[in-house]
């Protein structure tokens, strides 16, 4: 699967869990709100001057004022169907919006070359505007 595939494939299912489901920034502060993002690649494989497998790593940030919000699970369910590595990295009160933070690391291998050709969307990433 193409890199782009895979994150197209990433923000269609965040996008299920919650409407207000953003790529890399959050417009708004209607709440619940899911943000992601990739932000790089970690220890990818390389052989014969050819990238044979490439590890993109990335965060996936929750806010909402609800004390043990049920969509908590549903984003940990989203991940591991997803096929993704994960943890979550911290939980925070932040004082100054009285949001609750929970921010997850995700790490996807994407293995080979594939023609970009596998990617049959129009260009938008699912979960990239909140619609």
């Amino acid at each position: 699967m193409s890199l782009q595939a895979k994150l197209y494939q990433m923000g269609a299912k965040f996008a299920t869990v919650t409407t207000n489901c953003f790529h890399y920034w959050r417009p708004v502060t209607t709440l619940p709100c899911l943000m992601w993002a990739e932000s790089g690649e970690e220890n990818s494989f390389n052989a014969n001057n050819h990238k044979v497998e490439q590890n993109i790593v990335g965060t996936c940030d929750f806010y909402t004022k609800t004390e043990f919000d049920p969509l908590i699970d549903s984003i940990q369910e989203a991940l591991d169907e997803m096929g993704v590595t994960w943890t979550l990295n911290s939980v925070q009160y932040e004082e100054e919006t009285n949001m609750i933070h929970y921010e997850w690391n995700w790490g996807v291998c994407v293995y080979g070359d594939v023609p970009s050709e596998e990617v049959s969307h129009d260009g938008e990433v699912p979960g990239g505007t909140g619609d």
